[in-house]
């Protein structure tokens, strides 16, 4: 059984840009962030939580440093010397994201960072099942992964360990063998004693209802 719980963190106003789009959001422009994480785990803790919200203080502060009030820039932007110079001086805390911008790419640092967060602090326990970032109401991104069985192995002294855990092969349930008999006599076939009620297809009497039975015979 997997149970979830989700939570809605604030990142902050950052912005960024896309140096390679043919439209306006080849501009500096910025929005005010927040990302919906999904948390998964298979046993709940001991107050009945898949996770404690209250112990996610440090993860918002990654986060915000991240995407509070500076300028996400591409690792590929052309301009990136430009950026640099400008976070000098002092006008902007430049972010460098290598793997690109954008709130889908948002969305897989949150993923990536968050989860490797929690199966920490939950020493495997529980995994991050989805985040979703949002610019506004109407635009937002998702990066999410199939639930996973806890790893975490407790040995009879305590210690633990994180061992790797194999599906188990789903196994076709085998068929009964269907032992029921066709009943139905075709031209080649004899009765086999049975009253049959029905016209009698096979001498052509169709219209005799009792046809091949022993009260219809005279």
């Amino acid at each position: 059984m997997t149970y979830t719980s989700s939570k809605v963190i604030e990142l902050g106003s950052a912005a960024f840009r896309q140096p390679n789009a043919s439209s306006h959001c080849k501009y500096l422009h910025g929005y005010q962030l927040k990302a919906e994480l999904t948390f998964g785990c298979n046993e709940l803790d001991n107050n009945n939580w898949v996770y404690d919200f209250g112990g996610l203080k440090d993860l918002k502060t990654i986060f915000n440093n991240q995407f509070d009030h500076t300028t996400v820039i591409s690792g590929n932007d052309p301009e990136l010397d430009t950026f640099k110079d400008l976070n000098d001086k002092g006008i902007i805390q430049l972010r460098i994201m290598d793997s690109g911008v954008g709130i889908e790419k948002f969305a897989e640092w949150c993923f990536k960072t968050a989860d490797t967060f929690v199966e920490e602090a939950s020493e495997g326990r529980v995994w991050i099942e989805n985040v979703t970032v949002y610019e506004h109401s109407n635009n937002f991104a998702s990066i999410g992964k199939q639930p996973k069985r806890s790893t975490l192995y407790v040995d009879e002294e305590g210690t633990k360990t994180h061992v790797e855990v194999k599906e188990e092969p789903e196994v076709e349930e085998e068929k009964e063998e269907d032992i029921t008999q066709n009943t139905e006599d075709t031209p080649d076939q004899k009765y086999s004693g049975a009253a049959r009620v029905g016209s009698d297809v096979r001498e052509g009497n169709f219209s005799d209802p009792f046809a091949g039975t022993t009260w219809g015979n005279s």
